[in-house]
């Protein structure tokens, strides 16, 4: 076979396979309350979703809506949460330790017990978040996170605005 014949091969395959696409199946658990752990969950709309005390560690939520979700108690250590929006949120004592927040909008969310220890916070907008009784917030992490006036921090701790 002449290379040129296996390149256009090879290019047509890699681009009609999904690489690394959500899985619907996974998603659909999760919305029926099921835990989900190192699922993934690339671009999920879950936006309204009431859930408590999932576990999602691990789990691959980049670019997912959680726009009013509920979800206090749920488990994200170690998860991928880069560009996720989570505006208006209810999260509370969710456990995001090691997790990648990176661009992360968490605008308005209620954030209060929630552990962030280990976590990127790169770009992570927190404008008008409550996270007064959050652990795990260091000064160098919020450096690299942005938020406002309304954005309510443990004591000691300042954000850049955004």
């Amino acid at each position: 076979m002449k290379p040129a014949l296996i390149l256009a091969a090879l290019l047509s395959v890699a681009t009609t396979a999904p690489a690394l696409a959500q899985d619907p199946g996974q998603i659909n658990r999760v919305r029926g309350g099921a835990s989900c752990p190192g699922c993934n969950l690339f671009q999920a709309d879950f936006s309204g979703l009431d859930r408590s005390g999932l576990n999602l560690a691990g789990a691959r939520l980049r670019q997912a809506d959680l726009s009013l979700a509920s979800m206090n108690r749920t488990r994200f250590a170690n998860a991928d949460l880069r560009d996720v929006e989570a505006y208006g949120g209810v999260f509370s004592s969710a456990n995001f330790t090691g997790a990648n927040l990176t661009n992360a909008s968490f605008v308005g969310t209620y954030l209060e017990g929630a552990s962030f220890s280990g976590a990127t916070l790169n770009g992570t907008n927190f404008s008008g978040a409550s996270l007064a009784r959050a652990t795990g917030l260091t000064q160098a992490r919020l450096n690299a996170a942005c938020g406002d006036a309304a954005t309510v921090l443990p004591r000691g701790l300042r954000i850049r605005a955004c």
